[in-house]
């Protein structure tokens, strides 16, 4: 059996040296870990309750809405609850229970909005200086808000196409806040700390960061430097220091997992190694899981529009292609990286995970493994 190899000294297990340093080996296999994050992730057995929904939320946040949606749409965490989430979800919305942001390298997602704070330092990109368009915005806003982007382009004398980038700018630096109550187009803008006065920016930024990438570790259960980088959108050094930290704290450990390669394994949780039944899932380009391994699989499946990936057994092993549009549209093929013998055993199994998001009369799968269906 392959064995993980971990820098965890206190653990009894025999010491192998390793590139100069003492690693222990491990009885963690890639299976254990996929299967663990199955089950952490809500995907085996879905929230069916609020406070399941609050607690895995509180997890994964924050929490974007489907790729490709309607703009203004609120969050999803799909497949990974029991009930009508979107009902729920936009209750919490127009209550501000959940709130909008731009976190993860400026992605629009919502947080639960008591921990606005810690998201907000975790992941804001200050703005050192104001531009002249940046000044005047947030000068109308500050004088007249809160205010529509319609009414934005009226005060400034700007056309939309400007108003819009640099509020987005904005946002990213949390120095204004977008009221997204609901999926109205006129929602109004105001200047962040008018919203949330109670809010502190710049505060324990590094600690900030740590805990939310502790949530992540729990959820995710192990992660290598690229998926971190992938799903945190922060720089390199600034995502050093703080796993430097972590791991001198005990929160995580680096590992070297056979096929999955080297990187972190959460340490709050012990693994229970449940065995996860065969499972398909498909899952949109901004699902927490999909966003983690986004470089890999663009390299994967590079060449294709692909609409949705394919979680297949807990490993990402195919894809949904074809070409987007505002309206219904159909599924050009389903490509799949899965042994050839495995395509065809599974083939019902896979055609009924993507046909739950692409279904007659509105869209139709038009291919499998390039055959016609």
């Amino acid at each position: 059996m392959d064995f993980a190899y971990c820098l965890i000294p206190e653990t009894p297990y025999s010491a192998i040296p390793h590139d100069g340093l003492k690693y222990y080996h491990m009885d963690i296999t890639r299976d254990i870990l996929l299967s663990e994050r199955l089950h952490r992730q809500r995907l085996l057995e879905p929230a069916t309750t609020a406070d399941d929904y609050t607690a895995l939320f509180a997890l994964l946040q924050p929490v974007s809405p489907f790729y490709f949606s309607y703009p203004g749409s609120p969050p999803t965490l799909v497949h990974r609850t029991a009930f009508d989430e979107r009902a729920y979800i936009e209750r919490l919305r127009e209550r501000r229970e959940v709130v909008k942001g731009r976190f993860l390298s400026g992605t629009i997602g919502y947080v639960q909005a008591e921990e606005l704070a810690l998201y907000a330092n975790a992941f804001r990109r200050p703005l050192e200086k104001l531009g002249w368009m940046h000044r005047r915005i947030f000068e109308a806003l500050e004088h007249t808000g809160p205010l529509t982007p319609r009414q934005i382009s009226e005060e400034t004398n700007l056309l939309n196409k400007e108003v819009m980038p640099a509020l987005h700018r904005l946002q990213e630096a949390f120095l204004v806040y977008e009221d997204q109550l609901t999926t109205d187009w006129e929602r109004g803008w105001y200047v962040f700390t008018s919203e949330w006065p109670e809010v502190t920016l710049d505060e324990q930024r590094e600690e900030s960061q740590a805990r939310v990438l502790a949530r992540f570790f729990t959820a995710h259960v192990f992660a290598t430097a690229s998926q971190l980088k992938d799903w945190t959108g922060l720089p390199v050094k600034v995502l050093q220091n703080v796993l430097t930290a972590m791991e001198r704290e005990g929160d995580i450990a680096a590992c070297q997992i056979p096929g999955m390669g080297e990187g972190w394994i959460d340490n709050s949780m012990p693994l229970t190694a449940t065995p996860a039944p065969p499972t398909v899932f498909m899952l949109h380009k901004t699902d927490p899981l999909v966003r983690a391994q986004a470089s890999e699989l663009k390299k994967r499946f590079a060449g294709l529009e692909v609409l949705q990936y394919l979680l297949i057994d807990g490993d990402f092993q195919g894809a949904v292609a074809g070409h987007w549009r505002i309206g219904p549209h159909d599924v050009d093929d389903i490509v799949l990286e899965l042994p050839q013998g495995q395509r065809a055993a599974r083939r019902e199994e896979i055609l009924q995970a993507v046909s739950w998001g692409y279904q007659p009369p509105f869209s139709h799968i038009l291919r499998f493994d390039g055959q016609a269906v």
